[in-house]
């Protein structure tokens, strides 16, 4: 992270507060202290957005992430809250993201720009995208197999796709259709106007200025991680309509003027900015005047909100940590989907589990210690509560431990407490659903 351009920092803090706050903002201290869809939407209404990703070992990510806040979070929630209660919406903000459906007048941009510089512009593919809009309104609902065309362009990351597909991702993008639904990976589309309230598709841009919408995102932004670096990494702020890092830090500035943000620095992080939204700070207060609850062991995503900005990570929590799905296998330090254990406000291991939908069982294959780990019963306690919870999750039929994971005496003794995991549901509730 380079050295601030920004005015002196409004509040210090030092690395402990800084940890509980982050915490806090996340909902993960106090653990798990949220529960059903109205703790889904509270998650959501403060961190804007969760990332969607079609990786699926132990669920999709944003299960991931509202599994590791809720007590009582099933997979089933999060496609109610999507396709059936609508109050989600399955769209773009930090690349593809699950949102508040509400949020739609504020993306009207991003809309405008994709219609505008549409990602597949072969003229098979705008040919076949006013036949869709017809096929849909007399037939409702429809994925990229029940279209007839069988045509190959260049697509993703240069792999070919059937033109159908470009011309529903086009549609997808500039806002004409949205997902109905989705079997497995397979997304189900449907016109727009079928899905969202009139009311939200007739609200027109509530940005006036392009520095309005900048502004709003960037604030936004802050508010999904809780403390955002403004320089010194850019997937944090992917997805921000035309912004690089001289726009971005203009909007900051803008945002820190009326006192929508507060410039913040961390003891012994000297000349390092960070960004916090000014509303919250009653719950800096709050977080840093209260003790530690009771610990717990929370299991979070490779893509949660609390991980997007990794340097953050190490210089405040000494964790670092790499997702390395796409890594190469002979180049993995650790493996292909690995979970990072939150113990209290610190981490104390990487895991790996797997979830085999056939038997319907977690498994747990590999575990790896930080340094100076705790111990002791209590804290073999809590590992196998987490991992009940992370059971109960998914629904499993049962909880396994395995080589080399089994061989640890620690994990042997908090997978024996692993108790409650409940028979798993219908499929159509299941974890593999969306």
């Amino acid at each position: 992270m380079a050295k601030s351009a920004f005015p002196a920092p409004q509040i210090t803090l030092t690395r402990e507060q800084a940890r509980h706050f982050l915490l806090a903002h996340q909902f993960l201290l106090p653990p798990r202290s949220l529960s059903g869809k109205a703790g889904a939407v509270e998650i959501m209404r403060r961190l804007g957005c969760i990332q969607f990703d079609p990786v699926n070992v132990v669920g999709w990510n944003p299960d991931l992430v509202l599994q590791a806040r809720l007590k009582d979070y099933t997979s089933s929630m999060l496609d109610e809250l999507l396709y059936s209660d609508r109050v989600f919406w399955d769209g773009f903000d930090k690349v593809q993201s699950i949102y508040l459906t509400e949020d739609w007048p504020h993306f009207s941009r991003r809309r405008t720009h994709a219609l505008e510089n549409q990602r597949f512009p072969e003229e098979e593919v705008q040919g076949l995208q006013p036949l869709i809009i017809e096929k849909l309104r007399q037939s409702g609902p429809i994925s990229s197999v029940d279209l007839e065309e069988k045509t190959q362009i260049g697509g993703f990351w240069g792999f070919p796709i059937r033109v159908e597909r470009a011309a529903l991702e086009n549609l997808y993008q500039m806002g004409r259709i949205g997902i109905h639904h989705r079997v497995g990976t397979r997304r189900y589309f449907d016109l727009v106007e079928n899905l969202l309230p009139v009311e939200f598709i007739s609200t027109p841009d509530p940005h006036s200025s392009y520095e309005d919408y900048l502004d709003w995102h960037v604030l936004r932004r802050v508010g999904s991680m809780g403390l955002a670096v403004p320089i010194g990494g850019v997937e944090p702020w992917l997805g921000i309509l035309g912004t690089k890092a001289e726009g971005r830090n203009k909007a900051i500035q803008r945002l820190l003027d009326r006192g929508e943000l507060l410039h913040t620095s961390v003891e012994g992080l000297n000349g390092r900015s960070f960004m916090m939204r000014a509303s919250e700070k009653a719950l800096l207060e709050t977080a840093i005047n209260t003790s530690l609850p009771e610990s717990a062991v929370t299991f979070l995503a490779p893509l949660d909100n609390f991980l997007w900005h990794r340097d953050l990570l190490r210089r405040i929590f000494d964790f670092d940590y790499t997702w390395e799905v796409y890594v190469p296998a002979d180049k993995r330090k650790y493996g292909h989907y690995v979970l990072p254990v939150l113990y209290s406000d610190r981490f104390i291991a990487r895991c790996e589990m797997v979830y085999e939908r056939k038997s319907a069982a977690l498994i747990l294959r590999r575990w790896w210690w930080e340094e100076n780990p705790p111990t002791g019963d209590a804290v073999e306690a809590v590992i196998g509560e987490g991992l009940a919870h992370f059971a109960r999750y998914l629904q499993v039929r049962q909880f396994e431990l395995a080589s080399p994971a089994a061989e640890d005496p620690v994990l042997q003794r908090a997978a024996a407490m692993v108790k409650g995991v409940p028979e798993p549901m219908t499929p159509g509730n299941s974890v593999a659903k969306h």
